[in-house]
């Protein structure tokens, strides 16, 4: 095997050796956080052939400096055959953008039914606003999903798991009709990250991320990716500039660290997310586990077959109760903090309600649902955590 080509390296030693040409020769290990605005030219002839070319080197500061470009590379390496990276602030503007950049008044998205609430709240408003239609759909659809497509629809986007319930998607099913249609395939890959589901290699065309969470790894950056398929990466770029969209060189170097070891920060969510996992189900307190590594979540034979392991998120069911019965749960516990976001070190546990928005699938459940992250702790300390929770749920019952 030779290692000249990028592609041809695993995916955790691409991990390291990513985006780094941008400081190569200069005996710097990392990137340096170069900020710009303002970028001098030596005379007008050489403005002039920048201007030609913007996307060649250094232009203006919004078009990014190597800092970025090593982000950007680093991300598009990891999905071998990519056309390119776009940046973004955070991941609702990474949907949000790719959405623009892809649709026109008249047009139909397929969007998930399982989807991020955000993606669900930007296309009954922003894009209902433009005359863009949108069609919620079963997540658990997969070829089926060919009886829904009209002359309208241009995009069918996925999100695999469902980031509250967790329904693992036919991916490979689903873009196969897509391209047989000549519609675009847009999959938020948030919670496996390119990798455990190298997203493209399934036949998407484009792979969103919101680095917020696993990529960036330490809760303190907000910022969002797009990788494209060749074909469609200057559609997004086009209009990223369209839209002024951009990041801080700051921020981009934070999320690059991160991005250096998130496939060992992956093994430990995997490990102590399934440990939890596989104890919650064995509770008396605990109607279902929704993990997509456990055989009960919907869509676990399409994990099982396309996905090199699990991330740290997943929600659990509980068996009877209230509003009031789950927050003698949540509000007691220690180590899990209470709040929005996930893939940071620490645990979190966030009471949810899917059945609140879900519109072409019903949400059915025995009590109240609360999703976790588990965080890089000690699993043992985090069940001691939940099992003191459990008992004042079962208090709370009466």
């Amino acid at each position: 095997m030779q290692h000249d080509d990028p592609d041809s390296l695993k995916p955790g030693t691409r991990l390291v050796t990513a985006g780094r040409p941008h400081s190569a020769g200069r005996g710097i290990v990392n990137p340096p956080v170069m900020r710009a605005s303002t970028i001098l030219f030596e005379n007008v002839a050489d403005l002039r052939a920048a201007s030609r070319n913007p996307d060649a080197g250094l232009y203006y500061g919004r078009r990014g400096t190597p800092t970025q470009w090593s982000l950007a590379d680093a991300l598009t390496e990891l999905e071998p055959g990519a056309g390119g990276t776009m940046l973004y602030p955070s991941g609702v503007a990474a949907i949000s953008a790719v959405l623009l950049a892809l649709l026109d008044p008249g047009d139909e998205v397929l969007m998930v039914d399982s989807a991020y609430e955000p993606s669900r709240v930007n296309c009954n408003t922003l894009l209902r606003r433009l005359g863009i239609t949108t069609r919620f759909y079963d997540p658990l659809i997969g070829a089926g999903i060919a009886d829904l497509i009209g002359d309208k629809t241009k995009v069918i986007f996925l999100e695999s798991p469902g980031s509250l319930t967790f329904e693992v998607q036919d991916v490979p099913a689903i873009c196969a009709v897509a391209r047989a249609h000549g519609i675009t395939t847009v999959l938020d890959n948030t919670w496996a990250t390119p990798l455990l589901f190298p997203a493209l290699a399934s036949g998407v065309d484009i792979s969103i991320l919101a680095c917020t969470k696993y990529v960036v790894g330490h809760s303190d950056v907000m910022m969002g990716s797009a990788t494209a398929t060749p074909d469609q990466y200057a559609r997004l770029r086009r209009t990223a500039m369209q839209l002024g969209q951009c990041v801080s060189p700051d921020d981009a170097y934070l999320a690059l660290r991160g991005l250096r070891t998130l496939g060992v920060r992956l093994r430990q969510h995997e490990e102590g997310g399934l440990t939890v996992a596989r104890w919650l189900a064995e509770q008396p307190q605990v109607a279902h586990v929704l993990h997509p590594a456990l055989p009960g979540c919907p869509g676990h034979e399409h994990w099982k077959r396309d996905f090199k392991g699990a991330s740290g998120l997943f929600s659990f069911v509980l068996r009877g109760g209230d509003e009031k019965a789950m927050a003698a749960l949540t509000d007691g516990l220690r180590l899990f903090g209470i709040g929005f976001s996930w893939g940071g070190f620490e645990s979190l546990a966030l009471p949810v309600d899917p059945a609140s928005i879900r519109t072409a699938t019903r949400w059915e459940a025995d009590g109240p649902t609360v999703r976790l992250h588990i965080g890089i702790e000690e699993p043992e300390d985090l069940i001691v955590d939940l099992a003191e929770g459990l008992k004042r749920f079962e208090s709370a019952l009466g």
